[in-house]
């Protein structure tokens, strides 16, 4: 099998494991909707979303164009 070959499968193995741990992640923010466990303002909302748009964003640049970007740890704004 030639190098590409192998790329490709090392490739697919990584983002099947790194796509369903990210999914399960967000669903897990998804908890946080519950009222009835958590107190959250709109804008806490707006915050949480704008974060992971953004690295969603930053993901499809570095697919498009090959280049790197800072990594980001969420934090709230006061």
């Amino acid at each position: 099998m030639s190098n590409t070959g192998n790329k490709h499968e090392k490739f697919v193995r990584l983002a099947e494991k790194r796509v369903t741990r990210a999914l399960e992640s967000i669903r897990i923010i998804g908890n946080l909707a519950n009222k009835s466990n958590y107190s959250y303002k709109e804008e806490d909302i707006k915050q949480i979303l704008s974060a992971l748009k953004s690295e969603l964003d930053n993901l499809k640049t570095k697919f498009s164009s090959n280049s790197s970007s800072e990594k980001y740890q969420f934090r709230f704004k006061t």
